[in-house]
Formats: C-alpha cells, sequence, structure tokens
C-alpha cells in the first residue's frame, strides 16, 4: 500500500500516541489491538527510544489461573517456530546451533568469522564453548566463578565479570561496588563489539531479568542466534507477583523474542531435571527447558 504525505502524517501521529499509551498502559488489551495494525506496528518497533517496561500480554483466559497460564507457556515453548534443516545442525547436549543457510549468520560461523558470548555461573557445561571455539570461533565467556580477572586458551577468553540486569546504585560507595558486574551493553561497548553471532544464556534463574533487559534496551538486534536456559522451579531472581501474573511475564518476555523477529527452532525439556513447575509437579513438567532462537533479520 502506497501512502500520500497526509496519510503518512496520519500513521505516524497515531503511532506516536499508541507508543506514549503503551509506556503508561503496556497491559491494556485495546491499545495492544489498536497498534498492532501493520503499518503503526512496524513504526513502532523501529522507534528506538528505550522502553522502562515489557509489554505484558493478555491473559490466557478471563479466570487468570495457574492452570490456564502454564498450558500456553508450556505449549509455547514446546513448539518450535521454524524448521532448521537438520544436515547443517550442531548438536551438543541439550543445546542445538541452528546453521540453516537461510539465515545469514550461518555463514560467519561456517567461515570461522564468527563471536561467540556465553553467560554463565560456573563451568559445569562449557562443551559448546569449546567445540566453537575449535572451529574458529572468538569464544567470550563471562562467570564471576574463575579464579582470575582474565584467562585465554586459545579462541577462548574467559572474563570473571557478572552479567547484571541493573546498573551500579550511585548511593552505594565505589569502593563497596563489586566492579566485576555489568550489563551486556556495557560489556559490548567496552570491547568494541557490534554483533554476536551466538548468545549462550545459562545462568541459573536470573534468565529472565537479564532477558528483559536486553530486551529494554534493544541490545537483542546485535543477536544471531539465542540459546537459552530456562528455569522453571520458581519465579526466578526479582520476579514477582502470584504464580499465574509470574507465568504471563515469563510468556510475554518470550514473545518479545518474537516481536524482536527472533523464532524458536529447537526446544529440549531436560528428563534428569525435578519435576517442578513453580515448586509443584504440574502436568509432570521438567523444572528445566533449553531454547534455541534465532534471529531471522540478523544481517552482516
Amino acid at each position: 500500500m502506497i501512502f500520500g504525505i497526509k496519510e503518512k502524517c496520519i500513521i505516524l501521529t497515531h503511532t506516536m500516541y499508541c507508543w506514549l499509551l503503551l509506556q503508561i498502559y503496556p497491559s491494556d488489551l485495546r491499545l495492544l489491538l489498536c497498534c498492532r495494525d501493520t503499518d503503526i506496528e512496524q513504526t513502532l518497533l523501529s522507534i528506538t527510544v528505550s522502553r522502562w517496561k515489557i509489554w505484558l500480554e493478555p491473559w490466557a483466559t478471563e479466570t487468570r489461573g495457574l492452570q490456564e497460564e502454564a498450558d500456553r507457556f508450556l505449549r509455547y515453548i514446546s513448539t518450535p517456530q521454524v524448521q532448521a534443516q537438520r544436515s547443517v545442525q550442531k548438536h551438543h547436549g541439550s543445546w542445538l546451533l541452528c546453521l540453516d543457510r537461510r539465515f545469514s549468520l550461518a555463514q560467519r560461523i561456517v567461515s570461522k568469522h564468527c563471536r561467540v558470548y556465553s553467560l554463565r555461573l560456573g563451568a559445569e557445561d562449557d562443551a559448546l564453548e569449546r567445540l566453537l571455539a575449535g572451529s574458529g570461533c572468538e569464544v567470550h565467556c563471562f562467570d564471576p566463578s574463575i579464579r582470575r580477572a582474565h584467562l585465554q586458551e586459545d579462541n577462548m577468553w574467559l572474563h570473571r565479570l557478572s552479567v547484571d540486569w541493573r546498573d551500579p546504585n550511585p548511593a552505594v560507595p565505589i569502593q563497596r561496588l563489586h566492579s566485576g558486574s555489568k550489563k551486556l551493553a556495557a560489556i559490548l561497548s567496552h570491547f568494541g563489539h557490534r554483533q554476536v553471532d551466538v548468545l549462550k544464556v545459562d545462568l541459573e534463574s536470573a534468565e529472565w531479568k537479564i532477558l528483559e533487559n536486553l530486551i529494554l534496551e534493544q541490545v537483542l538486534d546485535s543477536v544471531g542466534l539465542l540459546l537459552l536456559e530456562l528455569h522453571l522451579q520458581w519465579a526466578g531472581f526479582e520476579v514477582g507477583g502470584d504464580e499465574p501474573s509470574v507465568v504471563r511475564y515469563w510468556f510475554s518476555l518470550l514473545r518479545e523474542l518474537e516481536r524482536a523477529h527472533f523464532r524458536l527452532y529447537h526446544s529440549y525439556s531436560d528428563p534428569s531435571k525435578p519435576r517442578l513447575f513453580l515448586h509443584r509437579n504440574l502436568r509432570n513438567t521438567s523444572s528445566s527447558f533449553t531454547l534455541g532462537w534465532v534471529n531471522t533479520r540478523f544481517t552482516l
């Protein structure tokens, strides 16, 4: 559809109005439906002003019950949205690396001109990182538990640094601050890295707030593949609200990934983990899922 100047002005005015209202009332279903007009939504997504709150999805049902929210969430994380070509996949344990040639980042990984970030707590499972480093990728692991501030092993750099979702508290004296803690956006800026081909997140229940920060600060535009381990046995660090609200928040975060042009290509439910979903056995669900998301608009 082609718009004249008058129509474009109307769309832009409507878009800015929608954007302002959505910052104030992010969970208003009527506003979400109004602002999801194709042209308006695309303009909204192009606005680069940082948000301070995610858009909460409508409740699964009017009853707002845990069972309904959990059913929707579990169905969502168990249903891949794109099918990666199996001939170009690298699989290690629960982690699946998509090298489908439909997506441009595959060229960098295959040609060994790729950058990998691994956010973790402890090095219990670093086989995928070592595999990628051995394949020629530049791998950076951020882990507050390593012995020294910086270590290098071939193409693998280990940084004693904790990735946080909060800025340092200005009220805390500088000498009391934990110096090894930064937001991912600050780390990218510090190293001068514009893009990360693979971002692996295994942060033992801190993944929800980290993911929220990446969404709000629009860091995900710079990421090609997102490998994410979810921990469902409890709400997660600094995630508040009753149980249905927690699951709705989890679901809303993953829907934000979809709006950022990520598509789920891999889902793995770990059978060795306890059957716990928010401290209870719910449909015999594992407490740990590993997801793989591909950014369908990632460019070289």
